[in-house]
């Protein structure tokens, strides 16, 4: 192609030169006819006419070219077979534009795997002997410093903690792709958590990423329901895509009541349990943006199911979520509205399923300051009740209530964003909304489902109203809201004022 390229030029210019000489002889039979009378030209450059002439082409037909070879330089460390896996699609082209999409999205595979510092792909000529063939030439350089690591301090005034988060990560170990991590998270009020972790982007026979990781977590919920979280578990990535995600975990659980003031329902609970699972999701996003949507919509699916283990203390339940949301800009302002819905339902199974209770880690508890916009994680948010502040709950032995979440729950809301008048805020991204939510949780386990009522369930839905103002960043979006209590019941921990909320859309 090069060579064909080549020759147009010469070609062009050749013909460029006789029409300048056609034009000279012209020029002066004119002047000698009118002397006095002005003559201007225009000089054409021949390369810029080629290369004009070249991409419009380009732009009106298909132009027919195959990849001969696809040559890799650069690494001195990163497998051939992990650079050329990423580089399959230049073998199914068969034309100039289906070889240039080819190097954008090898050029992104490529620069994923996070263990390049650049990445450069060009185009040569094949060999003289097959006309219209192209060689690929793919340059990387490795990362000159393989090991890397953060520490953060994470602090959230609404929930009053905060946390020291350090990491380190190992990249390419063995030349392929492979990220070795370890994670450090120490919460100062609620939650603690070490582990370590392996990924490898694409082994022999593999047509998935594989990933292992051994947690060991520690979540404090005396304050909400009386009792510690222990977890000690091992996850494997089965399938990962850009739509599909298979994980399966094994955990060994240990819940515990220091503070011997536990509800009879928290109680029935504490112990040891294993929790062996699949884990299912699909998640489809077509949102211009996950901070601030205007346009698009997105579907999540969860779908769980434990008890895969014979030993008796597995825990055996179905669980499944789905989350929609849904934006549209008016067309003025920045105004667009965010509509969403979430739903949840969990269930135990096994023999004597129905007078079984479900386990109180994997329910169903609403309130929190996560955004209901940019979060995926089934009906759990709603604006203006703190966390774990609505839904069924028991009295503690002494003073207090434990919340104890629920087996079906849905949350609605409905947001309305527009720009601000100042220059300052539109550039930064800051805007304002207001919105509305709603949303319910209730208890099926325990033959309780026989007493269950679709109209009283959505009678006593809660519902609160408010605005503020966003400040979205890379990394998370940030509210400030004034948060209006429409309805609440009894024993509900909904309050009426500022709240802050931090989201991220990971």
């Amino acid at each position: 192609m090069a060579d064909e390229l080549e020759q147009q030029l010469n070609e062009d210019a050749t013909v460029d030169d006789e029409e300048e000489d056609e034009e000279e002889e012209d020029f002066e039979d004119e002047e000698d006819e009118s002397e006095g009378e002005p003559v201007t030209t225009k000089p054409r450059s021949n390369l810029e006419k080629s290369g004009y002439d070249f991409f419009k082409r380009l732009s009106e037909e298909r132009v027919p070219l195959r990849v001969h070879d696809v040559l890799v330089k650069g690494n001195t460390k990163t497998k051939d077979s992990l650079i050329e896996s990423e580089l399959e699609l230049f073998k199914k082209a068969s034309s100039m534009q289906e070889i240039l999409e080819a190097a954008t999205i090898a050029k992104a595979r490529l620069q994923a795997l996070e263990i390049f510092d650049s990445v450069v792909i060009t185009l040569d000529s094949g060999p003289p002997e097959l006309p219209g063939t192209s060689n690929v030439v793919v340059e990387v350089v490795e990362s000159k410093n393989p090991l890397t690591g953060d520490i953060g301090f994470f602090s959230k005034p609404e929930a009053r903690s905060a946390s020291l988060e350090g990491s380190l990560k190992l990249k390419n170990l063995f030349g392929y792709g492979d990220i070795w991590d370890g994670s450090l998270v120490y919460g100062f009020d609620q939650t603690s958590e070490i582990s370590t972790g392996i990924y490898f982007p694409r082994l022999k026979g593999l047509l998935s990423p594989l990933t292992a990781r051994i947690s060991l977590l520690s979540q404090d919920w005396l304050k909400f329901s009386s009792y510690n979280e222990r977890l000690l578990g091992l996850s494997l990535g089965l399938i990962t895509t850009r739509y599909h995600d298979l994980a399966y975990g094994l955990t060994w659980r240990t819940l515990t009541d220091p503070s011997q003031v536990s509800s009879g329902s928290v109680r029935a609970q504490l112990g040891h349990s294993l929790l062996s699972n699949l884990k299912y999701t699909f998640k489809l996003d077509r949102r211009d943006s996950p901070l601030r949507p205007t346009r698009g919509y997105a579907f999540v699916s969860t779908s769980q199911i434990a008890g895969l283990a014979p030993d008796s203390r597995s825990l055996r339940f179905l669980r499944q979520a789905f989350d929609l949301r849904y934006a549209f800009p008016l067309g003025f302002y920045g105004v667009a509205v965010n509509l969403g819905v979430s739903l949840g339902a969990l269930f135990p199974w096994g023999s004597g399923f129905t007078n079984m209770a479900s386990p109180l880690p994997e329910r169903f508890f609403l309130g929190g300051y996560a955004s209901p916009v940019c979060s995926f994680r089934g009906p759990t948010t709603l604006l203006g009740f703190k966390t774990r502040g609505l839904g069924p709950s028991e009295p503690r032995r002494f003073a207090g209530r434990d919340a104890l979440g629920g087996d079906l729950a849905v949350t609605a809301f409905a947001d309305l964003s527009f720009d601000l008048p100042l220059k300052l805020f539109r550039q930064t991204g800051i805007h304002g909304h207001v919105f509305a939510s709603a949303g319910n949780v209730t208890k099926l386990t325990e033959n309780e489902f026989r007493n269950f009522s679709l109209q009283r369930f959505r009678e006593s839905f809660r519902t609160s109203a408010g605005f503020g103002i966003i400040v979205p960043t890379k990394l998370f979006r940030m509210e400030i809201n004034y948060c209006y209590i429409l309805k609440q019941l009894e024993h509900d921990g909904g309050k009426t004022g500022i709240q802050f909320s931090f989201s991220s859309p990971l």
